[in-house]
């Protein structure tokens, strides 16, 4: 069996959540920019978090991938546009994010199978 991609969410959230709760000030300022790059402007959230997974297959981040797969997923993004960012990713990334966007890949199947 592959990775369970949904235990990997837990275990990143929960481990997410204990920094920015101990981290202070910095992880503060982190999530006010989170949440200030995720505000729709020229772009809208649903493209914002397509180019974040995209970088997050590019510099083959697991963590990324589960977090902006979730976000993906909850605003909508369907399969095709993700293999179609997943394209652009490996383009930009080369040979590593092949291997990182079928991780995405797997992980997007198997979120939006458990919803």
């Amino acid at each position: 069996m592959g990775k369970d991609f949904l235990e990997l969410e837990r275990d990143h959230v929960a481990r997410s959540r204990a920094l920015h709760k101990d981290g202070g000030a910095p992880m503060e300022a982190f999530r006010g920019l989170v949440k200030a790059a995720g505000t729709d402007g020229a772009l809208g959230h649903k493209q914002k978090e397509l180019i974040a997974l995209a970088i997050g297959i590019a510099i083959r981040c697991e963590g990324c991938i589960v977090f902006h797969t979730r976000a993906c997923l909850k605003l909508g993004v369907t399969r095709a546009e993700l293999l179609e960012m997943i394209g652009v990713a490996v383009e930009m990334g080369g040979g590593p994010s092949s291997i990182y966007g079928a991780e995405a890949l797997a992980c997007y199947d198997q979120m939006a199978a458990a919803a």
